[in-house]
């Protein structure tokens, strides 16, 4: 057995549609890669990302493409020799040296060819691409035109990633391309099509692996399947099946193996799993990957509020601290292992536990998974169907039953992976956006997908595993979704129409998304901008902001709440506080009412691009100013100020796993720091439970409300251990102008930027990559009473200037918006 990658040599060719004149007749590509960046690469294009350069490629769309390259074969002898595709994007021919072997139509599938009969010593293949908008659109008159969300392009149509036909986040680049690696597969005898670890903890602490393997046969000799297993001490154990059949089975017992957690709850220790399939002596194929030792479940069961969805792992409970994932770029192909690493390292860093794989992108690379296993982050696996109706007719059912037959299998082994689900909103769609009144009776929609088709194939292959048909999914009545008693919604009313406490009006069992926007950190959308005067929507911004009527919205999220921001610097400031507000009211909320409520997932953790967008960490990863508030309400033991019918209430919320006893003081204070009353709150905490307490009438009583405001602290608790309540709005409240006192010393790392609150400044944020790109800063959202000090790390290689660290608008408050400079005001 032997694989040649075939990554060398090629080129592409554009013909059809809007190819501009002037284009060469043929350039170089890169492979894996797709049009879009061979034409970035070679200078033909802008970069899309910049401006509004993402107009001037919409032609790319409607244009037919051809790779090419030529080889050498060695002919080992093999019985076979397969070309394997990994990812073809999407409608393409495959030819080796003038013969088709093989078309697609599927961007989420592997295709492999046996092309042994038509490969010689020196071989031309070619991909030729249908361009694929046009693609689209003939596919969905043969299919039949299906509802989908908006005016959107016909990404229903296709089995490609919906996301590349533009959302309201990312950009419109509908690619064409070979965007994972295409290899020569030479083998005899037996090849391992599939090896589908099944993995399990019993009762007694007995962890089993039953492991079905899967063979692609060239001959019928016998075939010796071994199986190791390498804990992570070193040990081992083993088991060999012989079989003449296209199917083995074999099964590992392991003594009280040490069990695999999600973070926060315990260790990720990983088992080793190589498989080999052999004959007469000769090793024919093997197959390793890590597993881990767990077990997961989703409860979802009627109770006193309604009916629960619960995550529980080894028998513990849960709470889910989650983040929607998209793809980490438009081109996947240029993500690196490095890449997800770094994105699934921000996730860990905020304190999170589980990502979402949305059903608008694509099964992510195993880096993905990987990742995961390593860090300890549950996923949540969309199959790739998002707000839409689908066609059910045998060809679009074949392709579908394929790519999830090969993403169940191929996920499988991942002690990561908690729960499939069958897309995003579709059926939330068809009962509640029209979608069911615009079809005929009776026709197919996906249904039969989400109800029949996907948990039969996980009951095949993965038995055992999780599944729901949709998110948001109500249990009892899937045509009413958003009922917060019942399963998991998706929480939207806040940003399309209301103001944010009103993620107070209810209680739901599980939130799956929601979401509030803000512009990526300065120094990751300013430079993709080069209007001359950049403004919220001026062009190049503008272009930057997909959602419908963004910016209204913005403005209406800070109103009431905010000042107006008087210049462009605090617009930016504003709408980063505002979305930390937001969310960080919506989080504080539910982690107030666990475990009532399970969890949340707040939309979206990464971005494609650099975006004025709901995302937590930019497209260069950087962290907005919202990452450092989730980061501090998803710590293990964290005090909570909440309002409930008989007043403010303190919860003491301890997710770890001992218990939680100490003394919490609660100040009521006014704005010069005066405290004017003082409870002793005794908590007694149990692990993963929290304990509400009522404040006593002298803490709920107020003389003027814009003057006050109550602090909860404890030593015990998580990061600074402290809990604010605010009884009027910022916009209310007379924030003294910022007086600051600063001191500025290097560190091994940067710099060590201490500053003192000479008066009550609010929401202090150190906004440094304005000043270096590459600096990062421990900590953000910070709040001081008058006469305390706080230190910010700074890490930079950068010689920063004391003065523009310590100035607007890298230096920022609530009292900075308050009171605005003269600059700010006429910028």
């Amino acid at each position: 057995m032997s694989t040649t990658t075939i990554s060398n040599g090629w080129t592409l060719s554009l013909s059809g549609g809007a190819r501009p004149d002037g284009l060469p007749r043929a350039i170089p590509a890169t492979v894996p890669g797709c049009v879009h960046t061979d034409l970035l690469a070679g200078g033909l294009i802008p970069d899309p990302y910049l401006d509004r350069n993402e107009q001037q490629v919409q032609w790319i769309g409607e244009t037919d493409a051809r790779y090419r390259t030529t080889f050498d074969f060695v002919d080992e002898g093999h019985e076979r020799v397969d070309l394997v595709a990994e990812g073809l994007d999407t409608v393409a021919t495959v030819t080796l040296n003038g013969a088709v072997v093989g078309r697609t139509k599927n961007q989420h599938r592997t295709y492999r060819f046996d092309v042994r009969s038509a490969l010689g010593a020196d071989n031309e293949l070619v991909v030729d691409f249908d361009a694929p908008l046009r693609a689209a659109r003939e596919s969905e008159q043969r299919l039949g035109a299906k509802p989908l969300v908006g005016d959107a392009l016909p990404y229903n149509a296709l089995r490609k990633m919906a996301a590349n036909f533009g959302w309201d986040w990312g950009p419109t680049l509908t690619t064409a391309g070979i965007w994972r690696p295409m290899h020569l597969h030479q083998w005899s005898t037996a090849r391992l099509r599939s090896v589908v670890p099944n993995v399990t903890v019993d009762e007694q602490g007995q962890g089993h692996v039953a492991l079905v393997v899967a063979l692609e046969r060239s001959a019928a000799h016998e075939v010796v399947v071994d199986v190791e297993l390498q804990a992570p001490d070193g040990t081992t154990s083993s088991a060999t099946a012989a079989t003449t059949d296209d199917r083995a089975e074999l099964s590992l017992t392991l003594d009280e193996p040490e069990l695999w957690w999600p973070r926060g709850h315990g260790e990720q220790p990983l088992y080793r799993l190589v498989v080999r399939a052999s004959s007469g002596g000769i090793e024919l194929d093997t197959w390793s990957h890590d597993i881990g030792f767990r077990t997961v479940e989703v409860r979802i069961e009627p109770d006193a509020y309604g009916t629960s969805f619960e995550f529980h792992v080894n028998g513990q409970f849960v709470w889910v601290k989650g983040a929607n994932w998209i793809p980490g770029d438009c081109f996947p192909s240029r993500m690196t292992s490095r890449d997800y690493e770094q994105a699934v390292q921000g996730a860990v860093d905020g304190g999170m536990n589980l990502l979402r794989a949305w059903g608008g992108g694509i099964y992510e690379s195993d880096d993905f998974y990987d990742a995961c296993n390593r860090q300890g982050i549950l996923v949540w696996q969309d199959f790739q169907f998002a707000c839409a109706c689908y066609s059910e007719a045998p060809e679009m059912w074949q392709e579908v039953e394929a790519e999830a037959r090969e993403h169940v299998a191929r996920l499988a082994r991942n002690p990561s992976l908690a729960l499939w689900s069958g897309g995003n909103e579709n059926i939330e769609g068809y009962y509640n956006w029209g979608f069911k009144e615009r079809m005929a009776e009776g026709e197919g929609w996906g249904g039969r997908y989400y109800h029949e088709l996907f948990p039969a194939i996980i009951d095949e292959i993965d038995p055992g595993r999780a599944y729901i048909p949709s998110s948001p999914w109500s249990p009892n009545d899937e045509s009413h979704p958003t009922l917060p008693d019942h399963g998991p919604v998706h929480s939207w009313k806040v940003w399309f129409s209301v103001d944010y406490l009103e993620y107070r009006s209810a209680i739901p069992r599980f939130v799956a998304e929601f979401g509030f926007q803000a512009p990526a950190n300065h120094s990751t959308l300013i430079p993709a901008i080069h209007d001359e005067q950049p403004a919220p929507d001026s062009p190049g911004m503008a272009n930057h902001q997909k959602a419908i009527d963004g910016n209204l919205k913005l403005e209406r999220g800070w109103t009431g709440h905010l000042p107006t921001p008087t210049g462009f610097d605090d617009w930016y400031f504003t709408t980063q506080l505002d979305q930390a507000r937001a969310i960080g009211c919506a989080v504080s909320h539910y982690r107030s009412h666990a475990p009532r409520n399970a969890g949340y997932v707040v939309w979206q953790l990464n971005d494609c691009w650099p975006a004025v967008s709901w995302a937590v960490i930019d497209s260069n990863g950087r962290r907005k100013p919202l990452w450092y508030a989730l980061r501090k309400l998803n710590a293990p033991r964290v005090l909570l100020l909440q309002p409930r019918e008989e007043g403010v209430a303190l919860i003491a919320s301890n997710d770890s796993a001992e218990p939680w006893c100490d003394t919490v003081e609660v100040r009521r204070m006014n704005l010069v720091g005066e405290t004017l009353a003082t409870e002793q709150v005794t908590i007694d905490v149990a692990p993963r439970t929290g304990v509400t307490t009522i404040l006593e009438a002298a803490l709920q009583g107020v003389g003027d409300a814009t003057q006050e405001l109550l602090v909860a602290s404890c030593p015990s608790a998580s990061d600074d251990g402290r809990a604010w309540w605010w009884f009027a709005e910022d916009l209310d409240v007379p924030f003294p102008e910022p007086s600051l006192r600063t001191e500025v010393r290097r560190s091994h790392s940067g710099f060590d930027l201490t500053v003192t609150a000479e008066s009550l400044v609010k929401d202090l944020v150190l906004n440094v990559d304005r000043l270096d790109p590459d600096a990062t800063v421990s900590e953000q959202l910070v709040t001081l009473l008058p006469g305390e000090s706080y230190t910010f790390s700074v890490t930079s290689t950068a010689d920063l200037e004391p003065t523009a660290l310590t100035s607007a608008p890298v230096l920022m408050s609530v009292n900075h918006l308050v009171h605005p400079r003269p600059e700010a005001v006429s910028a």
